[in-house]
Parts: structure tokens; sequence; C-alpha cells
């Protein structure tokens, strides 16, 4: 649809995707997310990001976002919790959320042709890869919203550490 600032985008009724956070994992303990490499024949193809689309109507950002998760990398845990969330409006008449939820363990593989790959990847490398520009503008405030979640505690200990 084009919107009000005269950008088109895809969804009438905006889009949302999903960020997955593990908070212990690997040999440094750091959290890791899930990274989706888009298809080249994607949007922005071959570039790395993380599961979305656009919101069907009736739909919520969350169920929106969940959707699309399954659709394009597989059954997310039902033992899910969502952590936050960022909402980029840059029009008044459309918005893309990201919600970011914590999981146990990495999971996913690609379900489509939207994804070449799904990996897991430590924070700190998240910005050293060619993200795709939506994402990459959205990263700053979903990683505050798990450094925030990680300074209040909001991830459970890691089990193996106790």
């Amino acid at each position: 649809m084009r919107c009000s600032d005269g950008h088109v985008r895809w969804g009438v009724f905006g889009a949302a995707g999903v960020v997955f956070v593990v908070a212990h994992h690997g040999d440094s303990g750091e959290p890791m997310v899930m990274i989706q490499q888009r298809s080249q024949w994607s949007h922005e193809g071959g570039t790395w990001s993380c599961p979305g689309g656009a919101i069907d109507e009736g739909e919520t950002a969350l169920e929106t976002a969940l959707r699309e998760a399954t659709e394009e990398i597989g059954p997310v845990p039902p033992d899910h919790q969502v952590i936050g969330e960022f909402v980029f409006a840059p029009a008044d008449d459309w918005t893309y959320t990201t919600a970011v939820i914590q999981v146990d363990a990495p999971f996913g593989e690609p379900q489509n042709f939207e994804t070449d790959v799904v990996g897991w990847a430590p924070l700190h490398v998240v910005e050293t890869l060619p993200l795709h520009p939506g994402f990459a503008a959205a990263w700053p405030h979903v990683r505050a919203i798990i450094d925030a979640s990680l300074r209040s505690g909001g991830f459970p200990r890691d089990p193996s550490t106790s």
C-alpha cells in the first residue's frame, strides 16, 4: 500500500515480525537470537532479518508474528514468553511491530521459498551481518529490550551454572 508518508509498504493493515531469544546458549553463555537469511526471491534477498510479514484483517501484531514465523521457520515452541515489542511507525496509517520472544532452546529451519537459512547468533554478532534495512533500523531497539530484560533479571538463570 502507499502510506501517508508516500512510501509503498507491504501490508494494508501493517506488518509484524518476531525476534526469538535464547537466554543462555553456547560456550560464552551470551544470549543468542534467531536470524533468518532472506532468499533471493524475497524483498531484500540475501540479507538477514527476522520472520515476519503482513498483518491480516482482524489479526493482532503478535498473532501475525507467530503465524509468519511458523510459515517461514517452523512451529514456535509453545512455552515461549513475550519479553517486549518495538513498534516502528513511519506513517500515520502503517506500523511494523517486532515482538521479542524468549524460548528455551534454538529451533527452526527454512519452511518455504522466503528463507534460505535459519541460524542463531550471539547478540554482538547481529549488527556485523548484512541486515535487511528495516531490521537494521529496528535492531538497536530490539537489542535494548533484550538488554533491559537481562538487567532486570527477566531471563531465568542458566540451569547449567546452578
